[in-house]
């Protein structure tokens, strides 16, 4: 399940490695929040990234409920919860919240992940046979085509995934380093004026829409819709 991206909420930092250790088994990633405070904070600056939230009840300074309450002010993202107590009142008390999936401590982690990856099926899968419009810009997922105003633009593999990353972190300024780990993978020694190279590229081939992709100075490119 790649490129998809989970929000571990969780006062109890050995329960957020057992979660994320087994989550990243998978090719998840991950993002982690010590307290509800935190995952509001965390959430308000990462939401188009997060695809999942697993959230504890029971935390400090601001307790799941409260933290559940706020994101459903803005957000629809799937939220499982998780909880001390299996009480039946709890478990209504979440749904009518708007809480996907509801988990009591202690679980199994195999479980969690299980349910983790069906919600993630059942919610974006539909989502992932779609065509995506960014400005102008149409990227299909499934086909891995890209074509600006409905015409064709033919790029490479390399050039497909830089675009389809930037895209992905839209409004995000990106470093080379970390485009290079994660278009080239982190095996990858070369120069990160590849990363340039392959910028002026997509530019060229995108026409106007080019200079939706903006340089950093100093850290690197954003892609940005104005």
């Amino acid at each position: 399940m790649n490129n998809y991206t989970i929000l571990v909420v969780d006062d109890e930092s050995r329960m957020r490695k057992l979660i994320r250790d087994f989550l990243i088994q998978k090719d998840f990633n991950i993002i982690e929040a010590e307290d509800g405070e935190k995952a509001i904070e965390i959430f308000e600056k990462e939401k188009d990234k997060i695809n999942l939230i697993i959230l504890d009840v029971m935390m400090p300074k601001l307790d799941g409920w409260s933290v559940l309450r706020q994101i459903r002010q803005t957000s629809k993202v799937p939220i499982i919860m998780l909880t001390a107590r299996g009480e039946e009142q709890d478990e209504l008390f979440g749904f009518e919240l708007g809480v996907d999936e509801y988990i009591s401590k202690p679980f199994s982690p195999k479980i969690l992940v299980a349910r983790v990856e069906a919600i993630i099926r059942r919610i974006y899968k539909e989502d992932k046979n779609r065509v995506k419009d960014y400005g102008g810009i149409q990227i299909d997922t499934e086909g891995r085509t890209v074509k600006v105003d409905g015409k064709d633009v033919e790029l490479s593999l390399r050039e497909y995934e830089l675009l389809k990353y930037l895209v992905d972190n839209e409004s995000i300024a990106l470093s080379r380093d970390k485009i290079l780990n994660n278009v080239w993978n982190y095996d990858y020694y070369g120069d990160s004026r590849t990363i340039d190279s392959h910028i002026k590229k997509i530019r060229h081939k995108l026409g106007k829409k080019g200079k939706y992709i903006q340089t950093m100075r100093g850290v690197g490119y954003k892609f940005e819709i104005k």
